[in-house]
């Protein structure tokens, strides 16, 4: 199952505002909560102060609680790789390690008495992942996490991404990755000019770097890096469909009935007959065969265009198409629609066979 995350920083925030952020967000269905143990300072029990009361807040709604860390921490508070007990004893669910060990320690911290996850920095890009299974850990233990990045400009490359992550997918580990709040204004560190995984999202609307990560099919957990995300911003998010790619729409005034029906009351899929230019659901031409579909807005194709062509195509007439390049048009195929602007990349993910829909966008 898909889940969604925050995270929170309780040394640059209040404890009344991190228990309402917890509480908003367990409204909505979030169930992941970072935070992290790199930049605290103080001793045992003040890290034991800040944090146990947030967690078990956290753990009352069903939100698993993952703490950063790093050996020097281990280091820092006395903690041993062969024994766990101090986070289990402040409530977490687990650790991610922001820095790893040798395979060796990450292998047997895995069978933890606790059954606390050890969660693995996948953004690293090397063959760590590899070298732990080959300590034989318990894998129900073992998860990933990509970094997030708080300077412009040093996020992820795609490319990078995509290729870190298959190898956590090839070997059946749960993955996750972090998105940015443009409303949110702080994260762990000093500085913060949004705090997203992939550097292609920095500026990017949040709705659409979520769809993204679940469009890759490589990420289980979104997590919204920065605090704290407006209530409206959660919401939104939550509604998103994590397991079925949702294209959010303008539609032409000139589209019939007929056609706003065909674009956000259909299911849809794209044949298995791939084409370059197209994305074709063409079941719609069968279900309303008969139907009346004049020609209108038949200027040049953009792609994001969302198409159904008319009668004078005869027996394609009623087939919805979304355009994956610029296409002369040749008169008889109507535009009755366009994706949305920030979102008409996510076509470029969309495989044989796989299914999607269409949300209007709503008007401010």
């Amino acid at each position: 199952m898909r889940r969604l995350g925050i995270s929170i920083y309780p040394e640059h925030a209040s404890l009344e505002e991190n228990r309402k952020y917890i509480e908003t967000a367990a409204k909505y269905g979030y169930k992941r909560i970072f935070t992290c143990l790199l930049s605290v300072e103080g001793n045992k029990e003040t890290v034991v102060s800040e944090f146990k009361d947030l967690i078990a807040l956290a753990n009352s709604f069903g939100m698993e609680v993952i703490l950063d860390v790093s050996p020097s921490v281990f280091t820092d508070l006395g903690i041993s790789y062969d024994d766990l007990s101090f986070f289990h004893e402040i409530g977490a669910a687990g650790i991610r390690l922001d820095m790893g060990f040798t395979g060796m320690e990450e292998s047997f911290m895995t069978f933890n008495p606790y059954d606390l996850k050890i969660e693995i920095n996948i953004s690293m890009g090397t063959r760590y992942i590899e070298n732990i299974i080959a300590y034989d850990p318990k894998r129900s233990n073992l998860i990933g996490c990509h970094n997030f990045y708080p300077h412009r400009y040093t996020g992820l490359s795609l490319e990078h991404f995509e290729r870190t992550s298959r190898q956590y997918r090839e070997n059946g580990i749960r993955t996750a990755a972090f998105i940015n709040s443009p409303s949110a204004t702080f994260g762990p560190w000093p500085v913060s000019e949004g705090l997203c995984t992939l550097e292609m999202h920095r500026d990017m609307d949040m709705a659409a770097q979520a769809k993204h990560l679940f469009a890759t099919g490589l990420v289980d957990d979104v997590i919204i890096a920065n605090a704290f995300a407006t209530e409206e911003e959660l919401k939104a998010i939550s509604a998103i469909d994590k397991d079925m790619l949702t294209l959010e729409v303008e539609l032409l005034e000139g589209t019939s009935e007929t056609e706003r029906k065909i674009v956000l009351e259909e299911s849809h899929f794209n044949r298995g007959d791939v084409s370059d230019y197209v994305i074709r659901s063409t079941m719609s031409r069968i279900k309303f065969a008969g139907q009346p579909f004049p020609p209108h807005d038949t200027e040049d194709i953009r792609k994001g265009d969302i198409l159904i062509d008319s009668d004078l195509y005869s027996r394609y007439a009623g087939e919805l198409m979304v355009a994956r390049l610029p296409m002369k048009n040749s008169g008889k195929t109507s535009i009755v629609g366009r994706i949305s602007e920030q979102e008409v990349f996510l076509l470029d993910l969309v495989q044989p066979w796989q299914k999607f829909r269409f949300v209007e966008k709503k008007k401010p």
